[in-house]
């Protein structure tokens, strides 16, 4: 599904560069569940974005779907993403402006999905998470678990082949978090969905089928289940 090759992310200080990802290689095929793991500052979140398509290495090839991504220019990347991927923040990012049913609705408008079989998605998805009650509530009158909670319906939402979450369960209770990990299980095992996330928690790596530690910017350790 898709293919990083040499890819280096580094920021220029005087005259010497900051690695924050350095020399990465990593294929990952359609249906895998991939965990990245590794200490504050290893590189983990920029990988993430970069695989997500949010940020531009500064060296290296990015191919997704077969697609060439180092090539494309802005609108065809946002295209590919907007057909393929959902992204689970750690910092939610959603919109301020709107409610938890537009929030969630968002995706939807961007692919062109009619208004009544836009109700019923986000109908199914505030009683997935169990959040009817918060539909017309703005994010600043949710707390951080719910926010995260509508986070993940977005993401969701738009029955995404590519799932790439970002210390998904971080500000949710053990509870929540389990549930969390058992639907990402089932929309891996059941619906072929392809996902990759960063997590500290080793409990959480292990749902998936394979674990990439990075240190310093490089993968240090890759282990199969």
């Amino acid at each position: 599904m898709l293919s990083l090759q040499h890819i280096s992310k580094y920021y220029q200080v005087g005259g010497n560069k900051n690695f924050v990802v350095n020399d990465i290689s990593l294929d990952v095929d359609e249906g895998e569940f991939v965990s990245i793991m590794g200490p504050s500052g290893s590189g983990k979140s920029t990988l993430l974005n970069i695989i997500g398509m949010l940020d531009e290495p500064n060296d290296g090839y990015h191919y997704f779907v077969n697609q060439p991504v180092h090539q494309l220019k802005e609108k065809q990347r946002a295209a590919l993403y907007k057909q393929y991927i959902g992204f689970v923040f750690q910092a939610y990012h959603l919109i301020d402006e709107l409610t938890v049913y537009e929030n969630i609705e968002t995706p939807l408008i961007y692919q062109d999905v009619k208004g009544s079989e836009r109700k019923a998605m986000v109908a199914d998805m505030l009683d997935r998470f169990q959040i009817v009650g918060k539909k017309d509530l703005f994010p600043a009158q949710l707390s951080g678990g719910q926010q995260q909670l509508v986070g993940i319906a977005r993401a969701l939402i738009a029955k995404p082949k590519l799932l790439l979450a970002d210390e998904p369960t971080g500000n949710l209770n053990s509870k929540q978090g389990e549930e969390i990990m058992e639907l990402f299980r089932k929309l891996n095992k059941e619906d072929g969905v392809t996902i990759i996330q960063v997590t500290h928690s080793e409990k959480n790596a292990e749902y998936g089928s394979r674990i990439i530690n990075l240190l310093d910017g490089r993968v240090e350790s890759s282990r199969k289940f």
